[in-house]
């Protein structure tokens, strides 16, 4: 867990990333955000590289909890209301989406069983790891692809989630009755 002022100096760097962008999150930008010099960060945390897995931390805590809340395995819809409510948020917070799932992962320094954690729903819904895996790839793949407006003006994004649905839940039901179940290996 993080002191009081780690805690205020990673919300100073979570409104920069989120308001300015990646570019904005410096230890000195940060520092004049809190009126501080950026020296003085680094009594509460050890540098930027920390200021990010916390953030990274954040965000998986935070897709965890909207993910965990959107979901009622065995119900009908329930893949559509996973994809939604992943997209929603990864749209609502872009900049932080993009930090916490680009480039490698800080396993190591996150909190144990996180990660997991934050994806779980994704195989609660599908009962299937490897299932569930493509899903979270899927709707991953569709976030970046819209965050960057890589998609041709005439698309229907919301046609194509909904494509992307229907097809997971296919999969899950085929999966479900071939009794697969277990962790990735």
């Amino acid at each position: 867990a993080l002191s009081v002022r780690a805690a205020e100096i990673v919300a100073a760097a979570r409104h920069l990333l989120e308001t300015e962008g990646p570019e904005a999150l410096t230890m000195r930008r940060l520092g004049e955000a809190l009126g501080i010099r950026a020296p003085s960060i680094y009594k509460h945390l050890p540098g930027k590289h920390a200021v990010e897995v916390a953030l990274v931390a954040e965000a998986l805590t935070e897709i965890g909890y909207v993910l965990q809340h959107s979901i009622q395995p065995q119900s009908s819809g329930a893949i559509a209301r996973l994809l939604a409510a992943y997209r929603d948020q990864a749209l609502r917070h872009p900049n932080l989406y993009r930090l916490a799932t680009s480039g490698p992962l800080p396993r190591d320094e996150l909190p144990a069983g996180l990660e997991d954690w934050a994806g779980h729903a994704f195989f609660a819904i599908t009962g299937d790891p490897f299932v569930a895996q493509a899903l979270w790839s899927f709707a991953h793949g569709m976030v970046i692809l819209e965050l960057d407006n890589r998609y041709p003006d005439r698309s229907d994004l919301d046609r194509t989630w909904t494509a992307g649905a229907d097809a997971f839940t296919a999969a899950s039901s085929r999966s479900r009755t071939r009794g697969r179940s277990g962790k990735l290996v």
